[in-house]
């Protein structure tokens, strides 16, 4: 049902934001997942922390308790036309997000409502509220 945005998982997996916390904890029966692209920018992302070993092993006991879903050649379809009819952003890791989002049909859950504003017929939920 819903597909987590990256800034949410990192809220999450960082203990950040008890609000995003709670969402997920309830959420979870509901059905969440992450996007492969979403994976791909958690593993990414601790390389830069002051403790890169800890942030990759919490990102990956996330990632192994939540659903991953392979962006397909669905996805991919729904990209292509997601930038044919709205164009490219600089946040070109949104694009895909949304497009997958859109292509599965679920819900995207993320704290950056404007970066998806301009996707026409993507369902968003913002959960990081505090």
């Amino acid at each position: 049902m819903y597909l987590l945005d990256t800034n949410i998982c990192i809220d999450f997996v960082d203990a950040r934001n008890a609000v995003v916390k709670e969402r997920v904890r309830t959420g979870f029966p509901a059905g969440l997942s992450v996007s492969t692209i979403t994976a791909a920018e958690l593993l990414v992302g601790p390389r830069d922390s002051e403790d890169p070993r800890g942030d990759r092993e919490r990102a990956e006991q996330f990632l192994r308790v939540i659903g991953v879903i392979d962006f397909d050649q669905t996805a991919a379809s729904a990209y292509s036309s997601l930038v044919q009819r709205v164009g490219m952003k600089g946040r070109s890791f949104d694009r895909l997000i949304a497009a997958h989002a859109l292509s599965l049909g679920k819900v995207l859950v993320t704290s950056n409502l404007n970066h998806f504003a301009d996707v026409p017929g993507l369902k968003v939920e913002n959960w990081g509220v505090l």
